[in-house]
């Protein structure tokens, strides 16, 4: 089932998702209905944040983005990311190397806007997948950008708040309006509701 991806403004993409003890079925419900919202916006991850559950649940999908190659080891063996995706990752713990590059990027929370971030060029992600198994998994390429941006959301943390203050005020009359957009989205909700 396809889901309503939350905007800038709303509250819930600034929750700390909460650690999934058990992997049941609304879990595994959950991530599958992300992969479709994520598939339908033509994304390459979603948090759970995004769809409003502040829990630490994220999908990521890379084997489409053939202008931006990524590598990845699977618990230390070097593997075709393509052959791995979408990815489904459940409490995953992040470090990042020390060498940064600065590329675009985007965030299906903020429709039509997108700007250079530096991030770490190198990630290492500790996690579960949705069968419960343990994994590690080391990544360069758009598939490390793309770890430490859903690693962020569950944490709280936006794309912008990555973002240089040139940047950001390059941004800021965009971003206002979507703010203000989301926040007459969620008056008009209300009003109906009554």
């Amino acid at each position: 089932m396809k889901l309503p991806i939350l905007k800038y403004g709303d509250a819930r993409l600034r929750a700390k998702g909460k650690r999934i003890a058990e992997i049941d079925e609304n879990i595994r419900d959950l991530a599958h209905d992300m992969l479709e919202t994520m598939a339908a916006a033509n994304g390459v991850g979603l948090a759970a944040q995004q769809v409003g559950r502040a829990l630490q649940l994220t999908v990521i999908d890379v084997s489409h983005a053939e202008d931006r190659p990524s590598t990845m080891s699977l618990n230390g063996h070097e593997v075709d990311p393509k052959e791995h995706m979408p990815l489904i990752l459940i409490n995953p713990q992040i470090e990042t190397g020390p060498e940064k590059e600065i590329a675009a990027e985007g965030c299906l929370s903020f429709p039509e806007i997108s700007a250079d971030v530096e991030r770490s060029a190198w990630t290492r992600v500790r996690g579960r997948l949705l069968s419960g198994e343990s994994v590690e998994i080391e990544a360069t390429g758009l598939l490390a950008r793309a770890l430490q941006h859903e690693v962020d959301h569950l944490n709280g943390i936006l794309f912008i708040d990555r973002m240089s203050s040139a940047a950001k005020a390059s941004l800021a009359s965009r971003l206002k309006r979507l703010q203000k957009e989301t926040a007459n989205a969620a008056t008009a909700r209300s009003y109906s509701a009554l």
